[in-house]
């Protein structure tokens, strides 16, 4: 719609399958209708994180009555790979495993209870082998799967020698589940004609497409892959759901029915991998004034036992080392470690909140070492105009927007007034302590594998006017297909209730990449976007002669072609009409200056009382044979990086959020209790508010779990021992804060994403270093509150830890 009073872009919506979700109608994998004579598969795994076989023996199994199959390594007849980048993760073992569950064999059976008894009757011999099952043991062992990957700018060690102020430490930060509500899963249905069709939960269809066809020697026009919907992904079916999808595939191959992989909760947990931990050790030199004149990090990741996304998630945390700060003289670098746990990949954030947290704890150490305000001496520290708006891998930060943020902040939260309040009630109480803080954000946004930024998209309106839009992107709770709908009922001027958003698929739109890097909206609302325009050029002479004017005014369009880019409906400049066409021999009239608009469903020319509905004019168009359908193609331009010079400009634009919070602490326990959180968000001009609002109170409280809650333990033999939720705490209503005050920065629109709007999806977690922050300042209270040493405390900061840095600081008292 051109009228923005009458378009749904930029006005509150409910979720487009809220209702569905609510009265569980919506479907997920586990849902569908078993198909005939549907199997399910259950995976065998290594009991040992590393062991050799000795012996394995499946016959036994194989006999059981209602077993279809017992699959091992051999019985691959493609590529027994699952690897996303590195080959280095195969199906199914032969020799020697890698991690406890690493899948030796898979169980297809007429039941899960028949194959659960299938399982019992596996015999496998193994030789324990000397294993790493911890990131420290992987450093102290020399056990990496990377070189170095480096980042420069200035001159570290010139820089470091004349600061006046310098701090040397290390930041560990830990791992975290997904814990999506919908574990992994896929159904797999063989075809007539030897394909396969593949429902997957998955944020990539077309990597799991690329798999199972690996893995079957198929091609991937011969596998189709469809989702529905996600009970949440959050980075975890980026890549691993093509494991399981894979898995199910080989199973119909094998046996010619359908077969349907799907994770209980601690299987789920147990074989997939997680956030990344990082360990950090630092440098930084400091100017009397707390400005950060030297900055040296070296950071080391815990990969697990393969590569899968590990490269391009350090790659991110050494981005985001600098998150919203001018770093003049920075040497930052960083390895992966290789340890005989599940393979560690993508999570929300991709890295960036692993490096974010090491430089917000600098900054709290260095403002109680220079006696400065925790909210100046970040402040001193923000991105500005030139030259401080240069990143250290050379990109410019053409928007910074953390001073107005912060300012804006300061006043809506009443900042100021409150941190006095607290300091004055915590000089009078014993054991009860208050904190409060301000952190900012900086997000990259794009695809830091540069060739990932691109999207398609296949619009299709039908005779009676209802629409069809299909897109690359996947719906896992965010509200993605909600914004991709508003989108198109904004270009077509149709209400939303005319569109009907279809199920991602492969054979739909090809070669897309993953629902990730906050990008679904940015990529994906481009290209439905210009998919849209190419159908409303085509119709807009159709509109024009259904309102009445002459065919000197309005010439038929024939041919119904896709318009070359940059095209206009200029009919008086000779210029190729939308259909594909050259107007005829005499054509005076431009379509442009009748000014036909598509608006409340239907069409109008300015000036003129009449109107068209959109139901009429998609008839009259078929009627005079014009095309229907139309794809749209977007990819992020000017996005490049040299891995080997460490420069470039991996991201199109960067989101930008602040957020106040404040918290109590018990002293005898150290329980924790989030008061109140104030957050004020830069999303551009926001598609969807509502949407919007949502991701931004959710990646908190997410954010706030990896933080406090939720803690990742293994065992000294890499069996993991937080492998449910009676051992592994989210965040639960209790510790959302009962005052939590969220506001989109307002005149924030970006020239150069669809719409002016940001993405979304990443950015908000990070804003729950604010709790970080005002836990330190309250353990602080507990103690000499003019320490000039800091407050020591690593995350996840749960009670015990909280309570363990309460107690240093007593000591140091």
């Amino acid at each position: 719609m051109t009228e923005r009073g009458k378009s749904p872009l930029f006005q509150p919506a409910v979720h487009e399958s809220g209702r569905r979700h609510t009265t569980g109608a919506a479907l997920y994998v586990d849902d569908l209708p078993a198909p005939a004579g549907l199997l399910v598969g259950q995976l065998f795994g290594s009991p040992l994180a590393r062991g050799r076989i000795l012996r394995l023996d499946v016959s036994a199994a194989r006999q059981l009555p209602g077993v279809a199959a017992v699959l091992l390594a051999a019985d691959v007849p493609g590529k027994n790979d699952i690897a996303p980048v590195a080959h280095d993760e195969p199906l199914l073992i032969t020799e020697e495993s890698a991690f406890i569950g690493q899948p030796i064999a898979l169980i297809v059976a007429d039941s899960l209870a028949i194959a659960r008894r299938a399982e019992k009757l596996i015999v496998l011999e193994m030789e324990p082998l000397p294993a790493l099952t911890s990131l420290e043991q992987a450093i102290e062992a020399d056990s990496y799967q990377s070189q170095t990957h480096r980042l420069a700018t200035g001159d570290f060690d010139l820089a470091y020698a004349g600061a006046a102020h310098r701090l040397e430490g290390a930041v560990t930060s830990g791992a975290q589940d997904h814990f999506y509500l919908e574990t992994q899963a896929a159904l797999v249905t063989p075809l007539e004609d030897g394909a396969f069709h593949v429902h997957s939960s998955t944020q990539h269809p077309s990597e799991v497409q690329a798999k199972v066809a690996e893995v079957l020697g198929l091609p991937r026009s011969r596998v189709v892959v469809e989702t529905a919907r996600m009970g949440g992904g959050f980075g975890g079916k980026e890549t691993q759901a093509a494991h399981f999808a894979a898995y199910a595939a080989l199973g119909a191959y094998k046996t010619g029915h359908p077969v349907k992989v799907w994770l209980n909760r601690d299987q789920d947990m147990t074989i997939t991998g997680k956030r990344h931990p990082f360990r950090s050790r630092y440098r930084a030199g400091f100017d009397d004034a707390g400005h950060l004149v030297a900055l040296e990090v070296h950071t080391v990741s815990d990969g697990g036992f393969s590569l899968d996304l590990s490269r391009a998630i350090l790659d991110r945390c050494l981005f985001h080392l600098d998150n919203a700060y001018y770093l003049p003289n920075a040497r930052l670098s960083g390895r992966i470690a290789k340890t005989n746990l599940p393979s560690n990949t993508a999570f929300r954030g991709f890295g960036g909140p692993q490096g974010m947290f090491v430089i917000e704890s600098i900054l709290d150490r260095a403002a109680a070492l220079l006696s400065i305000d925790p909210v100046e001496i970040r402040r001193r520290n923000y991105y500005g105009d030139a030259p401080r708006n240069r990143t250290p891998y050379g990109q410019v930060v053409t928007d910074a927007r953390a001073e107005r943020l912060t300012a804006e902040l300061l006043e809506s939260s009443d900042f100021r007034a409150r941190q006095a309040e607290i300091e004055a009630k915590n000089a009078r109480s014993r054991f009860l302590k208050r904190g409060i803080a301000l952190t900012p954000v900086k997000f990259g946004i794009s695809f830091t594998t540069s060739m990932l930024n691109q999207a398609g998209a296949l619009v299709l309106i039908y005779a009676d006017g209802s629409i069809q839009v299909n897109h690359g992107g996947t719906e896992m709770g965010q509200g993605l297909h909600t914004k991709m709908i508003a989108i198109a009922a904004h270009e077509l001027g149709v209400r939303p209730e005319r569109i009907r958003l279809m199920n991602t698929a492969t054979d739909k739109v090809p070669n897309t990449s993953a629902t990730a890097a906050s990008s679904g909206s940015d990529l994906n609302g481009q290209a439905v976007k210009l998919a849209c325009e190419a159908l409303v050029e085509r119709l807009r002479p159709v509109a024009a002669r259904l309102l009445g004017r002459s065919a000197e005014e309005s010439v038929p369009v024939i041919g119904g072609m896709n318009p070359p880019a940059g095209a206009t409906a200029s009919l008086n400049a000779s210029e190729p009409v939308i259909g594909g066409m050259n107007p005829p021999a005499g054509a005076t009239a431009s379509l442009n200056a009748l000014k036909v608009r598509f608006c409340d469903d239907g069409a109008e020319i300015e000036g003129d009382p009449r109107r068209v509905g959109f139901a009429e004019i998609a008839q009259a168009a078929y009627a005079a044979q014009i095309s229907l359908s139309a794809t749209g193609y977007y990819r992020t331009p000017n996005i490049h990086f040299d891995a080997q010079t460490g420069l470039g400009k991996p991201f199109h634009y960067y989101a930008w959020g602040a957020a106040v919070s404040e918290v109590e602490i018990n002293g005898l326990t150290g329980e924790h209790k989030l008061l109140r959180v104030d957050i004020l968000h830069d999303v551009g001009r926001s598609l969807v508010p509502t949407i919007d609002r949502g991701q931004i109170e959710g990646g908190f409280v997410q954010g706030l779990g990896w933080l406090t809650t939720e803690e990742v333990i293994f065992d000294a033999q890499g069996r993991l021992k937080t492998h449910s939720p009676d051992t592994y705490k989210i965040p639960a209503i209790g510790d959302v804060p009962p005052d939590f005050r969220v506001a989109l920065l307002e005149n924030a629109e970006e020239p150069s994403v669809v719409h002016g709007s940001k993405a979304v999806g990443e950015p908000p977690l990070m804003l729950a270093f604010s709790v970080i922050s005002a836990l330190r300042h309250a353990i602080a209270g507990f103690g000499d509150l003019r320490a000039r040493d800091g407050v020591d405390l690593d995350i996840p900061a749960t009670p015990e830890a909280v309570l363990f840095a309460i107690e240093r600081v007593r000591a140091k008292s």
